[in-house]
């Protein structure tokens, strides 16, 4: 039975002692992830493809940098470069982890790409319409999608798999893997390739977490909504953060409730919640501002 002391934010959500990794941990969902998880006293991996972005993030992000209090921050580590497409590199990754630590209590997987773009041929005949779809993008293009959004996912997962089996029991270890809003809606958004991947992420979600279960491991998956992120806006600042104005969300062709994008503290707020509730596994966690209310799933 719990104390009512048990059920305070520092007691609930501390993170102290647990090592996780974040892929794609530079920018984006993966930065917001990272710091989410370092500011509460867990140790933060962060891997891609680019060092000096990871360095840069380390550098700027490390908690202690921001004047957090001493007795409850993590810490940031840039652990180089990683290819999540190469199986290799990951063997390596985990590899490298297992010297240092001996086990991870949580992973972030949110490396990925974008994927081709589509025109809106406004047309009623097909033949024009394959046309213009055709010519558009190359099966080179959606397989780079899928081996980014989706293979990836399962091989850096499986990768993993012998390190969190290691955890500490009380680390509840565990996989968030960030899908997509766009992967749960019947409108391709013109780019049917990255919503078919991202649809194809969060069911490989769900038999992860049916089949790894076995080992001790949850996983789960938040499928964002609006986010202010280097991959939807294209670019980043100097501190490898992006701004998404109120205006680019209010433009899009369906209703966004919230009228804004989400905010990098409530993405936190989703990874803090999947990584210690101990008794949800399998579960996609849409954080969209309504969007999905609007569009139907």
């Amino acid at each position: 039975m719990a104390e009512t002391t048990n059920f305070h934010v520092e007691h609930l959500f501390r993170l102290k002692g647990y090592v996780c990794l974040v892929t794609g941990g530079g920018t984006g969902i993966g930065l917001m992830a990272t710091q989410a998880l370092s500011a509460n006293g867990a140790k933060v991996y962060i891997t891609g493809r680019r060092t000096e972005v990871l360095e840069k993030t380390a550098a700027t992000h490390h908690p202690k940098e921001q004047n957090a209090k001493t007795d409850q921050h993590g810490d940031i580590v840039p652990i180089g470069s990683t290819d999540v497409r190469s199986k290799d590199d990951l063997d390596k990754l985990c590899k490298e982890i297992e010297s240092k630590e001996g086990y991870l209590s949580l992973v972030v997987a949110a490396a990925g790409v974008p994927g081709p773009k589509e025109p809106q041929p406004d047309v009623q005949d097909a033949k024009e319409y394959k046309k213009q779809m055709w010519e558009a993008e190359s099966s080179e293009e959606w397989n780079e999608t899928f081996n980014s959004d989706v293979t990836s996912v399962y091989w850096t997962t499986l990768a993993c798999l012998p390190l969190l089996q290691a955890a500490p029991k009380d680390h509840l270890s565990s996989v968030i893997v960030i899908s997509s809003m766009s992967g749960m809606m019947r409108d391709s958004q013109s780019h049917f390739a990255y919503n078919a991947a991202k649809a194809a992420t969060a069911h490989l979600t769900k038999m992860m977490s049916k089949e790894f279960a076995k080992f001790g491991v949850r996983i789960n998956s938040i499928a964002p909504g609006y986010f202010p992120s280097e991959m939807t806006m294209k670019q980043s600042d100097d501190r490898n953060k992006t701004d998404m104005p109120d205006e680019k969300v209010k433009e899009k062709e369906h209703p966004v409730p919230a009228q804004r994008s989400g905010t990098d503290e409530e993405m936190g707020m989703a990874v803090i919640f999947l990584s210690k509730c101990a008794y949800v596994n399998g579960h996609i966690l849409p954080v969209d501002g309504g969007v999905l209310n609007e569009v139907g799933q």
